[in-house]
């Protein structure tokens, strides 16, 4: 009986073309996305339009410092009172710079404690100029919350980390990552949005209403 359902089966993915034996057909999957702009400025353009056509905010600085004096009047001009960032990198700097209260999420958290952060700082594994994406990791971006339950999702990325496709930011996972992936892997696409109710876009309907992209 065993012989007969082992058979049955391996006639059936074989019709369905998922036989295991056969080797995958070769496709280029960068044909059937948008175009990804060239090198350089071109390639920052391109990220600054699409981010800006999702109704979040980009920004290119010089350097780090530059970047951070930008983030210091954001929290002035909007009133931050506690921001929440991780690790020990850019965005713990950053966040430090500001002399306000911090929560750093690499600590462990109370969802409430925050969800009343007025920010989460973060940085990521790479910038996607073809769609304006975001690319984070949990262990590159705090966990999962940091990016998702504060009101305002401010990500520091190095211009070195922006490329050009998608299937250029799976080779960057690929590489830094090997077979020991990320608990979660996410393209951050503009602020969170839904268009269920009547077709009216809503932003920071299952995340941040705000994202902000400050490279360096």
């Amino acid at each position: 009986m065993k012989d007969g359902v082992e058979s049955l089966l391996s006639r059936i993915k074989t019709a369905l073309g998922n036989d295991p034996r056969r080797e995958p057909a070769e496709r280029n999957y960068r044909d059937l996305m948008p175009p990804a702009g060239g090198s350089g400025e071109d390639r920052i353009e391109l990220f600054a339009k699409n981010v800006t056509a999702l109704s979040g905010a980009f920004m290119s600085f010089g350097s780090l410092d530059e970047a951070v004096e930008r983030l210091k009047k954001m929290a002035i001009d909007m009133k931050w009172k506690k921001v929440a960032c991780h690790g020990q990198g850019n965005a713990f700097k950053a966040a430090q710079s500001l002399g306000l209260e911090v929560l750093n999420t690499d600590g462990g958290y109370a969802k409430l404690d925050l969800e009343n952060c007025d920010a989460g700082i973060t940085e990521c594994d790479a910038l996607v100029a073809q769609t304006g994406s975001v690319l984070v990791t949990a262990r590159n971006a705090g966990g999962r919350g940091l990016s998702v339950l504060p009101p305002h999702h401010v990500v520091l990325a190095e211009s070195s980390q922006l490329v050009s496709d998608l299937s250029e930011a799976f080779e960057v996972l690929e590489n830094k990552y090997g077979s020991n992936y990320s608990s979660s892997m996410s393209f951050i696409t503009g602020p969170s949005r839904t268009a269920d109710i009547e077709q009216q876009l809503v932003l920071g309907a299952h995340g941040p209403k705000k994202l902000t992209i400050l490279m360096f």
